[in-house]
């Protein structure tokens, strides 16, 4: 299912700025992008994603910005770090007898001049501020998946009801299928020139008893109807049912197409088709549902 969020959160003169979006697809996959400083929390965030979205893509990029007070308060220079830099360099280029002076360029460029935010070197620090500013990205991402759940469920309860008409006229349809293949047997023989046998006649008999075996649907129908069943339980489900509705889904499309294969009618064969356009449209609803 698809969605957005964004949320912010300040923490001692940072704000931590958390979006996240999703996208359809039948698994779970979720990237997180933090500032190096805070890869170290990369494993509670997906956490909490996991803990509230089972299914989709995910994307959540987190950004940590400084206050200008915070820059102001921790932009320095390390001056005896420098100092011995400056001493270390002019030793060995004294003793290397290099003529360069060494240049302010070159004593910047040099690691740890900088001091640090203390702040920065603690990951675990920023995590109460990139948890609230997490939850409230979440909370706006399953709103926007909520209104599209809405309107996939009325979709799918459509898609269903109309694949209980047609199993219901195939139900309808299905005892006067024999009687239809008696019909159309006796006219065969008649077209053929042959003299028609009487109704009780063994050979015909047997025909008429291996073809009502062959073509029996009972079975695929009752499954069917256990199948709608359970639609209608998944869609009162406030659980994640994306995956079970994905297998119903492959169940249904089995018990359809064993129905076609077995039910040599052609008023049947009508009502499979309008079952196979309907179950597909299910099908590729389903892989949006969560």
């Amino acid at each position: 299912m698809t969605g957005y969020g964004r949320g912010e959160h300040t923490q001692e003169g940072y704000k931590i700025t958390t979006e996240i979006s999703s996208v359809n697809r039948r698994q779970s996959e979720i990237n997180v992008y933090l500032p190096r400083e805070l890869e170290a929390l990369e494993p509670r965030v997906r956490n909490e994603i996991n803990r509230r979205i089972a299914r989709g893509r995910v994307t959540t990029r987190i950004v940590l910005h400084a206050s200008e007070t915070v820059l102001i308060n921790h932009a320095r220079v390390n001056d005896g770090l420098a100092k011995a830099y400056a001493r270390e360099l002019k030793k060995l280029a004294a003793e290397l007898k290099i003529p360069e002076a060494i240049s302010l360029d070159i004593l910047v460029r040099a690691p740890g001049i900088f001091e640090v935010d203390p702040a920065l070197s603690d990951a675990d620090h920023f995590w109460p501020g990139i948890e609230k500013s997490l939850r409230q990205a979440l909370d706006a991402l399953i709103k926007m998946r909520e209104r599209e759940g809405t309107h996939l469920a009325k979709d799918l309860k459509q898609r269903i009801g109309a694949m209980k008409k047609s199993v219901g006229n195939v139900q309808s349809e299905a005892p006067a299928m024999l009687k239809r293949y008696t019909e159309q047997l006796r006219e065969r023989i008649k077209n053929a020139g042959l003299p028609l046998p009487p109704e009780d006649d063994d050979r015909l008999q047997k025909e008429i008893i291996y073809f009502a075996d062959r073509s029996d649907i009972s079975e695929e129908l009752t499954r069917l109807q256990s199948h709608f069943k359970q639609f209608d339980q998944c869609a009162k489900s406030e659980d994640p049912v994306g995956r079970t509705l994905d297998f119903l889904a492959q169940e249904m499309n089995r018990e359809v197409n064993t129905i076609g294969s077995k039910a040599a009618d052609s008023l049947i064969a009508r009502e499979v088709v309008l079952l196979k356009t309907e179950l597909e449209k299910f099908r590729e609803q389903v892989q949006n549902v969560e």
